[in-house]
Protein backbone atom coordinates (compact mmCIF):
# COMPACT_ATOMS: atom_id res chain seq x y z
CA UNK A 1 0.00 0.00 0.00
CA UNK A 2 1.28 3.30 -0.80
CA UNK A 3 0.84 6.42 1.26
CA UNK A 4 -1.04 9.32 -0.57
CA UNK A 5 0.79 12.11 -1.96
CA UNK A 6 0.51 15.28 -0.38
CA UNK A 7 -1.72 17.77 -3.39
CA UNK A 8 0.94 20.73 -4.69
CA UNK A 9 -1.68 23.09 -2.41
CA UNK A 10 -0.91 21.47 0.46
CA UNK A 11 3.09 21.05 -0.09
CA UNK A 12 3.29 25.01 -1.07
CA UNK A 13 0.88 26.51 1.65
CA UNK A 14 3.15 26.66 4.18
CA UNK A 15 5.43 28.89 2.10
CA UNK A 16 2.97 31.15 0.84
CA UNK A 17 2.37 31.60 5.16
CA UNK A 18 6.06 32.31 5.21
CA UNK A 19 5.96 34.67 2.45
CA UNK A 20 2.97 37.08 3.55
CA UNK A 21 4.26 36.74 7.50
CA UNK A 22 7.41 37.77 5.77
CA UNK A 23 5.64 41.01 4.01
CA UNK A 24 4.02 42.20 6.54
CA UNK A 25 6.87 41.57 9.21
CA UNK A 26 9.59 43.28 6.86
CA UNK A 27 9.39 44.53 3.35
CA UNK A 28 5.75 46.54 4.28
CA UNK A 29 7.49 48.38 7.09
CA UNK A 30 10.56 49.21 5.70
CA UNK A 31 8.52 50.75 2.61
CA UNK A 32 7.00 52.87 4.84
CA UNK A 33 10.35 53.78 6.52
CA UNK A 34 11.34 54.65 3.29
CA UNK A 35 8.61 56.62 2.66
CA UNK A 36 8.42 58.78 5.61
CA UNK A 37 12.63 59.59 5.10
CA UNK A 38 11.86 60.72 1.82
CA UNK A 39 9.08 63.23 2.85
CA UNK A 40 11.50 64.43 5.44
CA UNK A 41 14.05 65.06 2.92
CA UNK A 42 11.79 66.96 0.78
CA UNK A 43 10.59 69.24 3.46
CA UNK A 44 14.22 70.13 4.59
CA UNK A 45 14.70 74.05 4.54
CA UNK A 46 17.73 75.97 5.04
CA UNK A 47 18.06 76.90 9.04
CA UNK A 48 16.97 73.23 10.00
CA UNK A 49 18.38 71.47 12.99
CA UNK A 50 19.58 68.17 11.73
CA UNK A 51 21.25 65.38 13.03
CA UNK A 52 22.93 62.74 10.80
CA UNK A 53 23.19 59.48 10.16
CA UNK A 54 26.49 59.52 11.37
CA UNK A 55 25.65 61.72 14.45
CA UNK A 56 27.39 65.05 13.09
CA UNK A 57 24.54 67.72 14.45
CA UNK A 58 24.36 71.24 12.51
CA UNK A 59 22.48 73.21 11.00
CA UNK A 60 21.24 73.60 6.86
CA UNK A 61 23.43 76.18 5.57
CA UNK A 62 22.77 75.93 1.98
CA UNK A 63 21.38 72.32 -0.18
CA UNK A 64 21.10 71.46 -3.66
CA UNK A 65 19.27 68.85 -4.96
CA UNK A 66 22.04 66.10 -3.66
CA UNK A 67 24.33 68.22 -1.50
CA UNK A 68 23.64 69.98 2.12
CA UNK A 69 25.58 71.91 3.55
CA UNK A 70 25.79 72.03 7.46
CA UNK A 71 27.38 74.46 9.82
CA UNK A 72 28.13 72.10 12.56
CA UNK A 73 30.38 75.23 14.25
CA UNK A 74 30.22 78.75 13.85
CA UNK A 75 32.17 78.97 10.24
CA UNK A 76 32.93 75.69 9.85
CA UNK A 77 31.12 74.03 6.92
CA UNK A 78 30.75 70.30 5.52
CA UNK A 79 28.81 69.25 2.42
CA UNK A 80 27.47 65.57 2.92
CA UNK A 81 24.77 63.45 0.69
CA UNK A 82 21.00 64.98 1.48
CA UNK A 83 19.97 61.43 2.07
CA UNK A 84 22.38 61.14 5.16
CA UNK A 85 20.07 63.36 7.02
CA UNK A 86 18.56 61.10 9.65
CA UNK A 87 16.24 63.69 11.11
CA UNK A 88 15.47 67.05 13.37
CA UNK A 89 17.55 67.23 16.03
CA UNK A 90 13.95 67.85 17.54
CA UNK A 91 13.81 63.95 17.72
CA UNK A 92 16.55 63.87 19.63
CA UNK A 93 15.46 65.10 22.11
CA UNK A 94 12.36 63.43 22.51
CA UNK A 95 14.55 60.56 23.16
CA UNK A 96 15.63 61.95 26.10
CA UNK A 97 12.86 62.23 28.06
Amino acid sequence: MNPAQPSALEMFLPFGFILVIFYFMIIRPQGKRMKEHEKLVSDLKRGDAVITQSGILGTIDGMTDAVVTLEVAPNVKIKMLKKQIAGPQSSLENNKK
